[in-house]
Formats: structure tokens, sequence, C-alpha cells
């Protein structure tokens, strides 16, 4: 039994125009570093689904999913917000991601896999309810946890989210809903500019300072959300796992290395183990200059799925 590598070509059809920093050579950049430090021979390799609009329709409302898709041009690009545009071949992209995230799920709960990285395009996280912004469209995250809630049972799930920048979609899905802990840390000031405050007993943000670095980042995780994830006691847990917080990505300024990826990592698989029958499932979130992108998603995946 390996751990699934979900990914699928039409991720890499999508893309925003020349120079954008969301563009398809980060899934090339990832699939190459994972092959050759030998890390996709201890998994296995899964091409991801489309995700239904019935699977949609549990994260976002069925108005807005139809109206993104009507939007979508057949030529040319249409844009959704100041950062963010559609190309023809943007919702085929952005259902493989979310459907990666439901198809994670049900090898995992399933026992079919242990555990999951889902190595897809566009992001998701900062896609609300109804509202596509900051390079996302679906939440792919949401999605898929929403499945495990509604299709497999699940009662508690922890969403970890450790991108440099606030899941504030993901808050505006879960916000309320006592099934799901969501655990963030990200740089205060930046982009959305939300997650100071509290929206509801269920999320715990943690907000640091441009330039905190490693040792303030891992002091946040041992001192919130480790004790909160004990308490609360998940059973099954989902990463956000964006890796623009790196010291040599120039999206963000919170000054992390590979070694802080790994070592959060190792914290999550220790909570899984407890609490999860070691269940985690991972999605890419963001990451933008390609080196420091490649080696910390490889420094996360190998954690993640036990390799030497």
């Amino acid at each position: 039994m390996l751990p699934a590598y979900i990914t699928h070509a039409d991720c890499s059809l999508h893309e925003m125009g020349p120079q954008h920093p969301e563009c398809p050579e980060r899934l090339a950049a990832i699939n190459d570093m994972l092959l050759i430090k030998g890390l996709l021979d201890y998994m296995h390799p899964y091409y991801a689904p489309l995700a239904t609009p019935e699977q949609l329709s549990h994260a976002h409302s069925s108005l807005y999913v139809a109206e993104l898709i009507d939007a979508s041009p057949t030529e040319g690009y249409h844009r959704v917000d100041p950062d963010t545009e559609m190309n023809p071949f943007t919702i085929p992209a952005a259902l493989r991601a979310a459907g990666a995230v439901v198809l994670a799920t049900d090898l995992v709960v399933s026992g079919e896999a242990p555990t999951a990285f889902c190595s897809v395009r566009p992001p998701g996280h900062h896609a609300e309810r109804s509202t596509a912004m900051g390079f996302c469209f679906f939440n792919n995250i949401a999605v898929g946890i929403r499945h495990a809630l509604t299709e497999h049972g699940i009662q508690r799930v922890a969403l970890i989210d450790f991108d440099v920048h606030h899941g504030n979609g993901s808050e505006d899905i879960f916000r309320g809903d006592d099934r799901v802990l969501m655990c963030s840390i990200f740089e205060q000031g930046i982009y959305p500019f939300t997650g100071e405050n509290a929206v509801g007993p269920n999320m715990l943000n943690v907000g640091l300072p441009s330039r905190s670095g490693g040792e303030a980042f891992r002091t946040a995780v041992t001192e919130r959300w480790l004790p909160a994830l004990e308490a609360f006691a998940p059973e099954l847990i989902y990463i956000s796992a964006g890796f623009d917080g790196h010291r040599e990505d120039d999206m963000g300024n919170l000054g992390l290395v590979e070694a802080d990826y790994a070592w959060v990592t190792q914290q999550l698989m220790a909570v899984a183990q407890r609490h999860c029958k070691g269940r985690i499932i991972s999605c890419l979130e963001g990451g933008y200059v390609l080196s420091p992108l490649a080696r910390s998603v490889a420094a996360h995946v190998k954690v993640l799925i036990g390799a030497d």
C-alpha cells in the first residue's frame, strides 16, 4: 500500500499570461524534483478526475459554479479579479484540482493509500463559497473535506494551512462548522488582509510578523496548533500546503526554509498517528519561485510518505 501521488496534465494547460507567478512550470518543477530525489518510487501515481457539480456544491453555491463555468472563454482570457484570469483550459484544470482531493479522500479513507499528495493547480484556499480570487477558482481542499464529511461519515477533520497567505476562502466555507478545526499560520499585513480577527471558535489563526523565521513558526505550531489538535482529536487531517513562506520566495517574507516544512510535517504526522490512523491528505497551494518550491515540496513529501 503506497502513498498516492495525484496530478493531471490538464492542470498545466491553465495559465494566466506571461510572467504570471502562478505558472504551469510549477508542477513540472515539483515532478522533476520528486523524480530526482527518488520519492516517486515510493508513491502510486493517479490521474486526477474531474470534480462533479454535486461535489463542488458541497463547498460552493451551485449558482457560483454554474456562472464560473459559463464565464470560461473560448479564446484569450477572462479576468475574474485583478490577479486572476481564466483561459479556455482553466475550468478543466480547476475541476481536476478539486477532483484530486476528492480522489485522495476516497483512497485514504478506504485504506487504499495511507497518505496522499495532490500536485495540482490552480490552487484553492482563497476561493470563497461564491467568489473566485487570489489565483483560485474552486476551493480544492474544502471540496475534499466536505466529501469526507458528507460521503464517508467522518465526524472531525483538521485543516492545516501553512501558506504565507491566510486561507480566507477556507475560513469562509468552514466558519462555524464544528466538524472542522482550521489551524493556519500566515504572514501579517499581506494579501488577502484577513485572518487577524477570529470569526468562529473552530478557527485558530496565527499571524506572524514579516521576517519571523523558522523559530517563530515552530513556536506557533508547538504552542498553538498542537494543543488544539490534541484536544480536537481529528479523524482525518488535510493540509493546504503552500510554500511561499520560503525565504527565497518573494510572494511573502516569513523566512522559512525546507527544514521548517519537513519539521511541521513531522509534527502533523505524529498527531495523525495518534488520532487518525496516520491519514493525511496534502494539496499544493502557493509557492512561486521554482527551485525553493520544488525543494520544499520534496522535503514535505519525504516526511509525508515515510521515505528514508
